[in-house]
């Protein structure tokens, strides 16, 4: 894989054995973040669960202490009479039966986040296989299916985010961006972390973080000792 000379140069940085305190591990990221643009710092964690046991599935949302930096669009899917009222919340885009068509017949997905209240399930169901495969589906475990319409757009703004793992039991997450600084970095990931453990399945046995490394949008990855909040 070809690597630039930046990315050379940072790697220089980072020590690929070492397992870092989170404090330094932010610092480093940062230190070799090169790129000319706020590069987005990432978490990923590799889970001692099996994804493909639905007794073993580790998802759920949190607010972010500092937001993730980036502004996010959302879709509520809601009946006529509160479509003013998820407006007036902040969404970016409302609809029913009329956004579905949108979607089928346009490929409309011009949103980060869907909501959905209770009542619009019936119809967003329908979006299961083009909006399940972006991780756009609304579900209860998130906070995106519900009828507190206005209290779920203002937490999505704010900086909640969604964590589920992938097919290879890792979670991968936005935790901000560069120019937030170490301990900003620091206090996002510790959430994140305390999150993710307490999502903890009964049915998981053994090791349950396996690794955690954070990275930027450009740089090298920088393993972080998950023991150490």
């Amino acid at each position: 894989m070809f690597r630039g000379k930046n990315y050379k140069e940072s790697a220089k940085l980072v020590d690929k054995q070492a397992l870092y305190d989170p404090a330094e591990a932010f610092d480093l990221v940062i230190k070799a973040s090169k790129a000319k643009f706020d590069e987005t710092v990432e978490l990923h964690v590799k889970l001692g669960v099996d994804s493909r046991h639905a007794d073993q599935q580790v998802r759920g949302a949190i607010v972010l202490p500092h937001g993730t930096g980036k502004s996010r669009k959302v879709l509520v899917f809601c009946k006529e009479e509160r479509q003013q009222e998820a407006l007036d919340a902040g969404a970016d885009y409302v609809g029913a039966q009329d956004m579905v068509q949108k979607i089928q017949t346009e490929n409309f997905f011009d949103y980060d986040v869907v909501i959905a209240t209770p009542d619009m399930m019936g119809v967003v169901g329908r979006l299961g296989k083009v909006l399940g495969p972006k991780g756009l589906m609304p579900s209860p475990k998130a906070g995106t299916v519900t009828p507190n319409l206005a209290q779920a757009i203002t937490e999505v703004k704010a900086g909640k985010i969604e964590y589920r793992l992938d097919k290879t039991n890792i979670i991968h997450c936005p935790i901000g961006k560069v120019s937030f600084g170490a301990e900003k970095l620091a206090e996002n990931y510790s959430a994140l972390m305390g999150a993710i453990i307490k999502a903890k399945p009964a049915s998981a046995k053994g090791q349950y973080i396996r690794s955690c490394v954070t990275a930027s949008t450009m740089g090298p990855g920088v393993k972080i000792n998950a023991n150490k909040q």
